[in-house]
Formats: structure tokens, sequence, C-alpha cells
């Protein structure tokens, strides 16, 4: 008889081997049967195929019985089947929360320590930001998901900002092989951004910064704030918004929003993409979701896109960032053969799978992922999309950091961030007032 190997056993054997060998699939017994799994419905053409395929090879080679699903996020389909799903205790085996719903559900998702203390050993710590999101009360509900999870750099038109500016992104933060400009990236700040802003504004061609009530909004605002060293509550729960440097951030807005398109505080997630896409914005910042369908649609706008470094605040250089993780039902009646799978999604050849399919759009959120050679080789323009990745000084954060979760969702998701801006612009209100105003809300938000 083969010896079996149980999970203690298979995570110790992994663990012990190579880098290059990570997560030798072992099949055993108990990975037969069926499971049932839920991704992201991913918006690139193809990426979903690819998935399918990886999964139906892992079913292939361990008899499991798969079915998959692909939910979409519009509508917040996504995150109401998983509610539906945890209240009936029935539905999927493994499924695909967005970045709060770990969070939000963490006491019903799986511990998957034995999974990330091997990933971890083997391919580096994960940044803050995503221990944040998925690990709870001393263990992880979810792994970090290379599918959907992104981060948002800037992405600037190259001809405009040299046109307008005389400002050379490429030589700044240039592709592989270039040596970048450090007296151009120590000078590279939130000032000079509106500076440059300012001019691109003048010559017609603005900047397309969202500021409704949206993701790409609160992401990007809630990287600004950090880099001014704003926090609108601390790791203890203490509500810390009223701070000169909350006030600092608002004023500095405030010139800012008169530079960019009227409508930004209407805009959704789509409009800063086709804002750039139109060749009406000298930059956005996005993920390379505008870069991709510009390919497509207006090759000749694809060729200037360039992905580069936020700007450096006072208090460093962060980029707003949306993890996405994969989490096992704490009541899954497979849950051998979804911990199998997710060991199995889990290897670096098959997140690069992912990431080729995707275009370069899905983020790594193991450090050892990062050397993927798409952002190096895909065009054009030759080097676009190299500094997607974070290679610098850079750190990423999410909104409502470093507020415990349940506070921090809750600033995350009433908007808070972008609503402060439009209350100091549009709203009318002085600083002091606007941060008057959010201690209010934060307060109300711990008897929600």
């Amino acid at each position: 008889m083969k010896k079996q190997f149980d999970r203690r056993r298979f995570i110790k054997t992994t663990a012990a081997a190579s880098a290059a060998a990570m997560f030798p699939y072992i099949r055993t017994s108990r990975a037969a049967g069926k499971v049932s799994v839920a991704f992201w419905d991913h918006w690139v053409p193809g990426a979903n195929k690819t998935m399918e395929a990886i999964c139906h090879e892992w079913a292939k080679k361990n008899k499991v019985d798969i079915s998959i699903d692909f939910i979409t996020s519009q509508g917040s389909k996504l995150e109401l089947t998983i509610a539906a799903e945890k209240l009936a205790k029935s539905g999927h085996d493994l499924i695909q929360p967005l970045a709060w719903s770990v969070a939000a559900y963490a006491d019903d998702f799986e511990n998957v320590n034995d999974i990330m203390a091997t990933a971890i050993k083997h391919n580096g710590e994960p940044p803050e930001a995503v221990k944040y999101l998925a690990h709870h009360k001393g263990h992880w509900s979810g792994a970090p998901a290379v599918t959907g999870s992104q981060v948002k750099p800037p992405c600037a038109r190259i001809d405009l900002l040299k046109k307008y500016a005389d400002f050379d992104v490429t030589k700044m933060y240039p592709g592989p092989g270039g040596k970048p400009d450090k007296a151009m990236q120590d000078n590279w700040t939130w000032d000079t951004f509106l500076s440059v802003a300012e001019k691109c504004h003048k010559g017609g061609n603005p900047f397309g910064l969202g500021l409704g009530q949206t993701t790409d909004s609160v992401d990007w605002v809630g990287a600004l704030f950090h880099a001014f060293g704003s926090e609108l509550v601390n790791a203890k729960g203490d509500i810390t918004v009223d701070s000169d440097n909350t006030k600092r951030v608002l004023e500095w807005s405030q010139r800012l929003v008169k530079v960019l398109p009227q409508d930004v505080f209407a805009w959704d997630d789509a409009s800063n993409n086709r804002w750039l896409i139109s060749g009406k914005g000298s930059a956005i910042i996005n993920p390379p979701s505008a870069w991709t369908v510009a390919k497509r649609d207006q090759p000749q706008v694809a060729a200037q896109a360039w992905h580069h470094d936020m700007p450096r605040g006072p208090k460093g250089r962060w980029r707003g960032a949306l993890p996405f993780s994969w989490g096992i039902w704490s009541w899954s009646k497979s849950k051998a053969a979804a911990k199998d799978l997710l060991l199995y999604l889990s290897l670096k050849d098959v997140q690069w799978k992912l990431i080729t399919a995707s275009q370069g759009y899905d983020y790594p959120q193991l450090p050892s992922f990062m050397n993927h050679p798409v952002w190096t080789e895909i065009e054009p323009p030759k080097g676009g999309q190299y500094n997607y990745p974070i290679r610098g000084d850079e750190k990423i954060i999410t909104a409502g950091y470093p507020a415990k979760p349940d506070y921090g969702v809750q600033i995350y998701y009433k908007w808070l961030l972008p609503t402060m801006v439009g209350k100091v612009t549009s709203g009318g209100m002085n600083p002091k007032e606007a941060v008057k105003w959010a201690a209010k809300e934060l307060e109300s938000y711990k008897r929600a």
C-alpha cells in the first residue's frame, strides 16, 4: 500500500523543498471527490479561460470533480453572493473575497496558516496592507489571490507631459535597463505633481482623477492622505482625523481640484479610463486597464502611456492597493480538496500563467513573484508597464489603514476620504470644518 501523506507531513515536505520546486504537488486519496469554486469574473478577455484550464488540469490529475463559476463584481454581485453563502452556510467550497470581505467574515473562513507558512518561506512576506486585510485573530483567513488584485500608480502620457511641462517620466522612471534620474525622483513630490497638473490643465489636457464614490477614487486619495501623514483612526481605535496633517492635505486638495475636469465628483471607475483613452487626459492613477483598452481601440494613445511611481509626500511615497483573496468556507464539506487546489494556485508557474493572461493587470502579492517578464516585454511602448510592480521606495496602502478592519471598511465604503475633498471644494467647507464633520462621521461608525 502507498504510504499516505497527511496535511502536516505534506506541508513539512514542501517546506523543505527548494524554491524552484515549491509545492511539489502530491495527490492524496483525500483530494478526490467534488469541489465547487467561485472566482472573480475577470474583465480581460481570455483570463477566465486560463483560470478554467488551470483548475481543470489540477482536477484531472487528482481525480476531482470540479465546478467553476465566475461572478462579476459589478453591482456588488460577488460581495452579495459571499454574504448569502455565509448566512446559508451553503454554496461554494472555495470563493474569492474582495478586499474587505475576508475581514468581514473572518470567523467563517478556514484557517490557512499551513498554506501561507510555506508560501512566505519560499516567496517572502506579503506587504502589510495584504496582511491587514487577510490575517485576523492570529491566523490567515484567506490566501492572497493574484487574479483581480491591483495597485494604482500614475499612468501618464509621455508626449503631453513633455509638451506642456517639459517633464520626461521615462527619464525619471525608465524601463528595463535604463538608469533612473535620481534627482528627478527625489523631486517627484505631490507639489511637483500639482505643478505638472496645472501646466497640463492650462494646455487643455487635464489630469483625470476621480473623486466620486468609487474604489478608484478612494484608493488614490487614501495614498495621498497617507503620504501627508493623515490617519483618520489609529490602530488603537482613537479618532485622529483632527490633525495638522489632515488640514494640510485638504488645503493641497483645494488647489488640485481647480485643475481637474469639473465633473470628477460624478465619475465612476471607468471614467478615468475613458478620459485617458479618449486622448483628453494627460495622466490618471489606475492599473493598466486603461492601457489595455487603448491598445485595442486607440493604439496611438497606448503607445504614449507610461506607468510610474507615485509622488512622495512628507511621510513617504505610498501607492493605493486593492488586494483580493481566496478563502475556504469553514463549513465546506470538501476542505481537503479545496486546500489542495489553493496550494496549487500558489505555485509560481501557475500564478505566472494568470499574470500573463491578464496582460500584466493582475498584481501578485508575494515578493518573489514580481519578476514576471510580462512587465518588461509588453508593449507599446516598450517599458510602459515596467514600473507597475513596485521597484523603488513606494509602499502599498489600503485606504482605512491602520484602523481596525471593522472600522476601516466603513471609512473605505462610506467613501469618507474623497467626500472630505468634496466638502472643501464643491461643498463650501474650509478644512477645519471638514475635519470636524469627519470626526462626527467617524464617531457614528463606532455605533454602527
